[in-house]
């Protein structure tokens, strides 16, 4: 049995709507991203989506609308995906680093309050391996600060905290469709808000900052979708309650099953609602394995697993200060991903258990 860390899950349905706007002859920029837009606003409860290109491209986007630039800095957490961290630097801001909290890997207010500072603008929260972070006290924290608040929600489409969808949370939110994600459209994002200024501000940042054609009032870059990529992001969108579904069925078998000492399943914060981006064990000293053994037998099994992030972000080599920030350097030493997607049946969840629960020195 192969079972693969991630696979996309397409269909018929997708190849149909390409070919219709294939057929159509607009495969650039229209009237099915704005229909994309329109419903995938409506999903999160917001009052606006801006269709981009791709993930980063939503971030920075997300970041030169909340006017974001050289002499600014911008608190984010310390583990998380690079572009993250980049998207801050593109605007010439200085990237802050907060440390995480262990039990969801996401950003710790706690580490937030303390990196403010007079040059701080803005705060990206990252709702890590689609569990929500704190949003609510990210939020209160920030208007009391005069903040923007920017959430990632880069892996966390559906999610929710106390019935309330990500991506409706901050001032800005930002999404990836990328394969691999909860939903795809082969590379591209989105950019959430319900702010009438906000949403003008991208709709120039992406388009060449043009405020109607060939009248440029300022600099912009060309991050639009395309409706062959809206196209696949719709029909994913009709499906994403079931992809949903899917990865929380198969998150519940493993937290219910996986009895290996030393090895820690994720937890669930109160109030919210995990979309399982990724299933993340942590693979302590206690473990039969090392990490690095227990990816080599996993191998050996045919099942795929990955290390989502090896090296957090204050310890990459362009940002690295010497800063220490320990709970992010105790996840990326320990965590491990195992495959989750829809993918994954029950004869696939009860192998990678079975394979697991094994494991011996």
């Amino acid at each position: 049995m192969n079972v693969p860390i991630a696979r996309p899950s397409l269909g018929t349905e997708e190849s149909d709507a390409v070919a219709s706007v294939l057929a159509s002859g607009i495969i650039a920029e229209g009237p099915i991203t704005r229909a994309f837009e329109d419903e995938f606003s409506a999903y999160c409860g917001t009052k606006y989506a801006v269709a981009v290109n791709n993930g980063t491209a939503a971030l920075h986007a997300a970041l030169l609308a909340s006017g974001v630039g050289p002499g600014d800095e911008v608190i984010l957490p310390a583990f998380t995906f690079f572009a993250t961290a980049s998207s801050v630097s593109m605007t010439g801001a200085t990237p802050v680093f907060a440390d995480v909290r262990r039990d969801t890997c996401c950003i710790d207010p706690g580490s937030i309050v303390e990196n403010i500072t007079s040059k701080t603008k803005a705060v990206i929260g990252v709702h890590l391996y689609g569990h929500p972070c704190d949003a609510v006290t990210l939020r209160e924290l920030t208007s009391d600060h005069a903040l923007t608040f920017i959430e990632d929600a880069a892996q966390a489409h559906g999610a929710m905290i106390n019935g309330e969808k990500v991506g409706s949370f901050g001032d800005l939110a930002c999404f990836s469709f990328y394969a691999t994600k909860n939903m795809t459209t082969g590379e591209g994002g989105m950019v959430t808000t319900g702010s009438d200024h906000l949403h003008e501000r991208l709709r120039r940042i992406i388009n060449h900052g043009q405020s109607e054609k060939y009248l440029h009032t300022g600099i912009g870059y060309n991050y639009r979708m395309t409706d062959i990529a809206a196209a696949i992001g719709r029909v994913q969108l009709s499906k994403l309650d079931e992809f949903i579904r899917a990865r929380q069925e198969n998150a519940a078998y493993f937290n219910d099953h996986i009895r290996v000492p030393g090895i820690l399943t994720p937890g669930i914060a109160p109030g919210c609602t995990p979309v399982w981006h990724q299933y993340v064990i942590r693979v302590t000293g206690d473990a039969p394995l090392s990490r690095e053994a227990l990816m080599a037998y996993l191998k050996e099994k045919e099942i795929g697993s990955a290390i989502h992030y090896p090296v957090p972000l204050h310890r990459q080599p362009i940002y690295d200060s010497g800063l220490r920030l320990p709970v992010a350097e105790e996840l990326a030493a320990s965590v491990l991903s195992l495959p989750v997607h829809p993918g994954v049946g029950a004869d696939e969840r009860g192998y990678i258990v079975e394979c697991l629960n094994e494991v011996t020195p």
